[in-house]
């Protein structure tokens, strides 16, 4: 039997434990995720789509890859959040009516601005855009911080060393945790 010390606990309203927690919890997933890095105005499934797709050479003058091969490689390497998350990352990154500079160069059905959905990621093929092109542009030449994957097998960079004002020229939009940014 577990002997349990009883004088270091606190009695708490299950309620406000729980609005307390809630709130909590919220709060850092939008402060990690939801909000984009104001210096390359990205958030983090964003960004490591990019690079993920720099690391497989789908660069805007190669040919286009599989979106769930890009998709498939940065779930393994970088975001370990499920496959949806990243693709329909990936989907609104390739939308003209979605963001005003696309960073995704997508080729096959991916939406409509009337509400149809993108076609699923194996009949979809993306490649990086010019721009998004210079977003990555030197960062082989140590102009950002880098941090372990989260399994710490592999390095990612913490922002893109971008010269495009990302955040200015795009915007971005948002849930978390059931509260919109």
């Amino acid at each position: 039997m577990v002997d349990f010390n009883r004088d270091n606990t606190m009695p708490r309203d299950i309620i406000d434990e729980m609005r307390e927690s809630y709130l909590n919890y919220s709060m850092s997933v939008i402060v990690s995720r939801a909000l984009p890095d104001v210096r390359d105005g990205l958030k983090p499934v964003h960004r490591r789509i990019l690079f993920g797709m720099s690391e497989l050479g789908s660069h805007w003058n190669r040919p286009y890859k599989k979106s769930a091969r890009i998709v498939g490689d940065v779930l393994g390497k970088y975001h370990p959040h499920g496959d949806k998350s990243v693709y329909d990352a990936l989907v609104r990154m390739a939308q003209g009516f979605s963001m005003r500079y696309e960073l995704v160069d997508g080729q096959g059905n991916f939406g409509s601005i009337d509400g149809d959905n993108a076609a699923a990621m194996r009949y979809t093929e993306s490649r990086m855009t010019k721009l998004s092109g210079e977003m990555l542009k030197d960062l082989e030449k140590g102009t950002v911080d880098w941090a372990p994957n989260f399994d710490e097998t592999l390095k990612e960079p913490r922002v893109l060393p971008s010269v495009v004002p990302a955040l200015l020229i795009n915007g971005s939009e948002g849930i978390a945790v059931g509260m919109a940014t």
